[in-house]
């Protein structure tokens, strides 16, 4: 079983329920999903909201070692992603030489701001920390002292391994930046880093389109057409062509 933690923000919960709709559809062995609300972490977050953040999950995502008793292994995912392929070949990817695997972009935004107008920060690793798969015991920095004290950059660019050898590298289709990678016919993962399709303002960014159609069958209730019922039925290859 994949033991999931998806980043939770009251602003954006279409986007975690969406995003779990394609985690069903698409993946074709057990996944526990925790979501990472806030309301769920009294005592254990206790840092002041930093101005720069753009989301309630910035810090949270590094709690994940620490609620997982150092055990094992977990994923994190941000919430404004579509699973377009099978998570159970991302899990086949984990290396128990490395403390952490990332996809390793290198990503440069060139505009100011993204949703709600937020300010976009630039800085080396950006978006590393998007989905990580994290082997919990290689983890044991990350206790819920240090994540509460440490620095968005600390964090972020994982200066808390001491050794950046710690840090493995997942397939690129595990992190497709909407918007700036160039398009591909394997994407396992689909990242509205900008914005998702459920804000206005980012209503016709590339594969909208796939983001809706999800969304429409989390919300849909009654009877399921043929249609629908296949849709929501796992591929043999884990993954839909969309």
């Amino acid at each position: 079983m994949i033991r999931l933690f998806i980043g939770y923000d009251p602003r954006e919960a279409i986007a975690f329920h969406t995003m779990v709709q394609s985690i069903i559809e698409n993946t074709r062995v057990p996944v526990a999903v925790t979501p990472l609300a806030l309301g769920h972490l009294h005592g254990q977050l206790t840092r002041e909201r930093d101005p720069r953040q753009s989301t309630d999950f910035a810090f949270s995502r590094f709690l994940v070692p620490h609620l997982c008793h150092f055990e094992g292994w977990a994923l994190f995912m941000d919430c404004d992603m579509i699973v377009c392929g099978d998570l159970d070949a991302l899990w086949a990817e984990r290396d128990p030489s490395y403390a952490i695997q990332v996809v390793k972009h290198d990503h440069r935004p060139v505009e100011d701001t993204k949703f709600l107008g937020q300010r976009q920060t630039r800085y080396a690793k950006k978006n590393w920390s998007s989905v990580m798969l994290f082997n919990n015991a290689r983890c044991t920095a990350l206790t819920a002292e240090y994540v509460n004290r440490a620095s968005g950059l600390e964090l972020h660019q994982f200066a808390w391994l001491g050794d950046e050898a710690l840090i493995g590298a997942l397939q690129p289709r595990w992190n497709h930046l909407v918007g700036y990678d160039a398009p591909a016919d394997d994407i396992g993962v689909l990242h509205y880093t900008t914005g998702g399709p459920y804000f206005e303002q980012y209503a016709a960014v590339p594969y909208a389109d796939v983001w809706r159609d999800y969304c429409r069958r989390a919300t849909h209730a009654g009877p399921v057409s043929d249609t629908e019922a296949t849709a929501a039925a796992p591929s043999a290859e884990g993954t839909h062509d969309r």
